[in-house]
């Protein structure tokens, strides 16, 4: 590989020339300029990344710790952030915390002693003394999707309060009364906000919510298969299974379907968080859909911002319902929430 020596000897001028070149410093000739880019391109040069961030202290790298890479949502925001962080000029490196509070530290030491400029994160657990530590340090930092209460972070997230009225709303017109809900983990900011949004839109409608027909998931499907056949056992089985998680309803749907029973004739299924498969579901699953791409992108410009000295926000786009037939004939038309 070629030098900065190599490409001086090159182009006939010192190595302090060439780096200015490099730099785009206003200082040289138009005729070393031209020397100097004309051997980068014989020579086919690439700058020392290593060197030069030691040089600038900045590696030109981000950091993103997901939640769970299997979850298409989380891919998907993954991917987002990427596109956008190319498009500005940065790398990212990506860990996956597979929803484990120990893997997702792991991921931020890692990333810090990678030397990357700034961290987004989507929280596998809430009360993490790493992140309070990293926070405090003044390393720049944005939460994406979930967040930890209290930190003095920026938060990019979807508000799905309006698009899970509008859910229950549906459900209702359709004449549905008896809805349970398969909640995410307490620990994450989501799967408390999902539960306390579903039952006040419940109590909107003078519906109970009993105990009975709230369970415990974690965001896997094999917690949204376990809940529902809970459910199933019940005298009174639920007429509607909500899934706080899209990966949850996939297992929803397998345990309905291993009781021989059919969505949405025997019980209706629903989702939050919306992704492709769920239109190709038998039947396709109706959804809130959260602007995954608008999210991964206004967090990379918020943590940008805080790189390079700009002063940050935190962003909350609406999320919207996607009614499908899992739940039964649509015979309403759900208010808009774009």
């Amino acid at each position: 590989m070629a030098s900065i020596k190599d490409v001086a000897a090159q182009a006939g001028v010192s190595v302090a020339t060439v780096s200015r070149v490099l730099n785009s410093h206003p200082s040289v000739s138009p005729d070393a300029r031209g020397r100097v880019l004309a051997a980068v391109e014989v020579l086919g040069y690439r700058p020392n990344a290593v060197a030069r961030s030691l040089r600038t202290d900045q590696t030109r790298t981000l950091g993103l710790v997901i939640s769970d890479v299997l979850n298409p949502y989380f891919t998907a925001l993954a991917r987002s952030v990427e596109e956008e962080a190319r498009g500005l000029g940065y790398s990212v490196i990506i860990g996956n915390a597979d929803e484990r509070p120990e893997q997702q530290d792991h991921h931020v030491r890692t990333l810090l002693d990678r030397r990357i400029d700034g961290l987004l994160l989507s929280p596998a657990d809430g009360d993490s003394p790493l992140l309070t530590d990293v926070a405090r340090s003044g390393t720049p930092m944005v939460f994406v999707d979930r967040w930890v209460p209290g930190l003095d972070v920026p938060v990019v997230r979807a508000d799905g309060h309006r698009a899970v009225q509008d859910l229950v709303a549906h459900l209702h017109a359709l004449g549905h009364r008896r809805l349970a809900i398969i909640a995410g983990p307490a620990a994450t900011t989501t799967g408390n906000e999902r539960v306390e949004a579903f039952r006040d839109a419940m109590r909107a409608h003078g519906l109970a919510l009993p105990d009975a027909y709230i369970g415990q998931g974690d965001f896997q499907a094999d917690s949204g298969r376990r809940v529902t056949e809970q459910f199933l056992a019940l005298p009174e089985p639920p007429e509607i299974v909500f899934a706080a998680d899209n990966l949850m309803a996939l297992g929803a749907l397998d345990a309905v379907r291993a009781r021989g029973l059919c969505v949405p004739e025997d019980i209706g299924i629903a989702a939050f968080d919306d992704i492709p498969w769920f239109v190709h579901t038998a039947p396709p699953i109706t959804a809130v859909a959260q602007p995954t791409g608008d999210l991964g992108r206004a967090a990379v410009r918020a943590l940008i911002d805080i790189v390079e000295g700009r002063a940050p926000q935190s962003v909350t786009l609406p999320a919207r319902l996607v009614v499908r037939s899992s739940c039964g004939e649509d015979t309403v038309t759900p208010r808009s929430t774009a």
